[in-house]
């Protein structure tokens, strides 16, 4: 598979694979990182803080390519909340929204020319910023429940996790590239 993940043009059963992976994932990590903040009494914070749902989706993006990642980004909050309730319901689209475009994003930056920390960086400023028009629509258009103070909020709580992507998700394409040229 992962020479297949190196190769410009992915078959449909890579992506697959690669869409599959990323929704396991993006599904599991949240739930390990709520145990955690159980554990140590931080509780859901911790994963505000560190926005384990993020992470393979933007991966996933940067390695499958935009549409095995934006359908990851689609489905995984969605199954999320149907498995355990997380996102909640108020936060659910906007989460939908946001993972979407954090995968079709990192997807189109893919074979970029330029740095993987770049990539990561523009995939999770057009997230954030769609996030928030989201948000704001919501709210001034359809008096939603959600705040827009949520959007600063969210970006401030969310900086460890915000710079957890930075560093671990051009490492990992990183080694997946070069594991694919041994």
């Amino acid at each position: 598979m992962i020479t297949s993940i190196a190769k410009k043009k992915l078959s449909v059963k890579s992506q697959t694979i690669g869409a599959i992976v990323a929704i396991f994932s993006a599904v599991i990590l949240p739930r390990i990182i709520h145990i955690l903040g159980t554990a140590t009494g931080l509780g859901t914070s911790l994963g505000e803080m560190l926005l384990p749902m993020h992470l393979p989706i933007i991966l996933a993006g940067l390695l499958a390519g935009p549409f095995a990642a934006g359908t990851a980004g689609l489905l995984s909050p969605l199954i999320s909340f149907a498995m355990t309730g997380m996102p909640t319901s108020a936060m659910l689209p906007f989460m939908i929204i946001e993972l979407a475009v954090y995968g079709v994003c990192a997807g189109m930056l893919k074979d970029a020319k330029i740095p993987d920390i770049s990539k990561v960086f523009i995939a999770q400023l057009a997230g954030r910023i769609i996030r928030g028009a989201a948000i704001l629509i919501g709210f001034y258009g359809m008096g939603t429940a959600v705040k827009p103070e949520i959007i600063f909020t969210s970006v401030k709580i969310g900086v460890a996790g915000i710079i957890l992507q930075l560093v671990i998700i051009p490492l990992a394409v990183s080694r997946l590239k070069n594991a694919d040229n041994e």
